[in-house]
This record gives C-alpha cells, sequence and structure tokens, in this order.
C-alpha cells in the first residue's frame, strides 16, 4: 500500500512535471523554441495539461480524493490524445519521434500516479 511519504513524493514530481510542462510548452507556442516539426494538437493538450499536472499535484499533496479521480483523467486523456497522435502518424502526418516518447513518458507517468493514488483512497477509506 502507499504510504504517505510516497504520495508526497509522487506530488512533487507531479508538480515539477507540470510547471516543466506547461513552461516548454509555452516556449514552444509563443515563439521562443524550435520544436520541428511540431503537432499543434498535441503541443496544445500538453501545455494545458500541465495546469492539470500541478492542480493534481497540490491535490495529491494534501491526500484529497479527488487527486485520484484526476490522475486517472490526465491518465485517460493523454491516452485519447495518444491515439489521435497515432491516427496523424498513420495518416502521414509529419512529427518528431520525441513526440512519441514524451507522450509515452507522460502515459506511463498518469497510469501509474493513477493507481498509486486509487489504493491510497481505498487505504484512507477503511
Amino acid at each position: 500500500m502507499p504510504t504517505p511519504r510516497t504520495l508526497a513524493l509522487l506530488a512533487a514530481l507531479a508538480i515539477a512535471f507540470g510547471v516543466l510542462t506547461v513552461v516548454s510548452g509555452a516556449r514552444v507556442l509563443f515563439g521562443g523554441a524550435d520544436a520541428g516539426q511540431v503537432v499543434g494538437f498535441v503541443l496544445w493538450f500538453n501545455c494545458l495539461a500541465g495546469f492539470a499536472y500541478v492542480a493534481v499535484g497540490l491535490g495529491l499533496s494534501r491526500q484529497r480524493r479527488w487527486a485520484a479521480t484526476g490522475a486517472m483523467l490526465l491518465a485517460l486523456a493523454t491516452a485519447i490524445v495518444a491515439g489521435l497522435f497515432a491516427a496523424h502518424v498513420l495518416g502521414g502526418g509529419a512529427y518528431e519521434m520525441r513526440t512519441v516518447g514524451a507522450l509515452a513518458l507522460r502515459l506511463g507517468f498518469w497510469t501509474a500516479v493513477a493507481l498509486i493514488a486509487r489504493r491510497a483512497v481505498q487505504r484512507a477509506m477503511r
């Protein structure tokens, strides 16, 4: 079972991940960095989701039940965007391989956070 220390670590990682995501996404969106073959909807999703990462991280740090649901919704939304991205790639759309890696990292991270947070909520309800 996850401990409060584990949730605190996940919360810190989620907040840091969110801040870095917003900063890097904004740099590309507003012309401060060259990102190569940008897939617009993925970039916008990631940048906006970064704010949700911070919110869920704050919820996890305060051991709020809604944070587990938020983590699950972030994993689900990321999976949907990854599916749309796959359709874009299979349709011949331009992309960068780092986008594949970034989506895989985000999906893996939020799936793990959702599972761990769900267990923490179940434990707290006992």
